[in-house]
């Protein structure tokens, strides 16, 4: 018997497994026969169909287009026929039409420029606090045996409930406002940091401090790069909450923002503005998604 005669006779990738005597196999897992070569088993080569797909969702621009403007037909077709009431729930015409007042006159500008001017204080002030005490809690036993707790316990509390007391200290302008976002903004994001921290494999420190890396080079090149992934997803997390923070606070105590804008147009029963304040809020909180997102594959692309 030469060599090549085992091969030879070797079954296929795709053939069927033996079962009972006279009665052909099932095939194997992820394999299906491809053509009458295949029952015959004369061994040639089949392409081999792969079943490992599904289950991989993917955003499709056009049909969420097409979704959206689908709606928007039909909540105007609805108010059109009155099946809706338009002053309870006005249609996206006559919205737009608010909007767009709001754009021409100029008050519309004030009061996204009071709110972004807080939201970007308070967003900045909580977030570089909350990555630096999550570092701290991540890297040290010590703060994380201090702060953890306090994190802990603090961490649930709705943070619009302490404006009345941030008033108290802070006053009715600007810093009681920026507190709270502040406030709001720096406990997702000591979680999200320590929990990131947390996730950098210790074989990797271990490693550079067998290079004779000290401290800080090991957090600058492995630790923070390492936990930087987790921290934009805490910053998106966070982002949000500062988008809901200022909407509340400017509801309490401010003549311009957005929220203001809403609470005043509610109290007048102006229902076509309080929504276009509504959709500002979500083109906001779009606009910054994508930035983050943007920003997230600017920082990561070694990844």
């Amino acid at each position: 018997m030469s060599a090549r005669e085992p091969a030879a006779r070797a079954p296929s990738l795709s053939a069927a497994a033996p079962g009972a005597e006279g009665q052909p196999g099932r095939d194997a897992p992820g394999v299906r026969p491809v053509g009458h070569a295949a029952a015959a088993g004369d061994g040639s080569a089949r392409a081999v169909e792969l079943r490992g797909r599904g289950f991989e969702p993917r955003l499709r621009p056009a049909i969420a287009w097409l979704g959206l403007l689908g709606l928007l037909v039909l909540w105007q077709t609805a108010s059109a026929t009155g099946i809706l009431s338009d002053f309870t729930l006005p249609s996206p015409a006559r919205i737009g039409r608010a909007l767009a007042e709001l754009a021409s006159s100029g008050e519309l500008w004030g009061h996204l420029r009071a709110s972004a001017g807080r939201i970007a204080a308070g967003f900045a002030l909580g977030f570089f606090t909350g990555v630096a005490a999550g570092l701290a809690i991540g890297i040290f036993s010590l703060w994380r045996s201090l702060g953890l707790p306090v994190v802990s316990a603090l961490f649930p509390i709705p943070k619009i409930a302490l404006l009345p007391l941030f008033i108290l200290w802070f006053g009715i302008g600007e810093w009681s406002k920026i507190a709270t976002l502040a406030f709001g903004v720096f406990f997702p994001t000591v979680v999200a940091t320590y929990g990131a921290v947390d996730g950098v494999p210790r074989t990797l420190v271990r490693m550079g401090q067998s290079f004779g890396l000290g401290p800080g080079a090991i957090t600058a090149r492995i630790l923070l790069p390492g936990a930087l992934p987790g921290i934009l997803s805490g910053a998106r997390i966070a982002s949000s909450i500062a988008l809901i923070l200022v909407v509340a606070a400017e509801m309490i105590g401010a003549e311009r923002g957005i929220g203001a804008l809403i609470l005043t147009s509610g109290h007048l029963m102006q229902t076509d503005r309080l929504l276009a304040g509504v959709v500002v809020l979500s083109v906001a909180g779009l606009l910054l998604a994508w930035g983050l997102g943007a920003l997230e594959r600017r920082l990561l692309r070694w990844r």
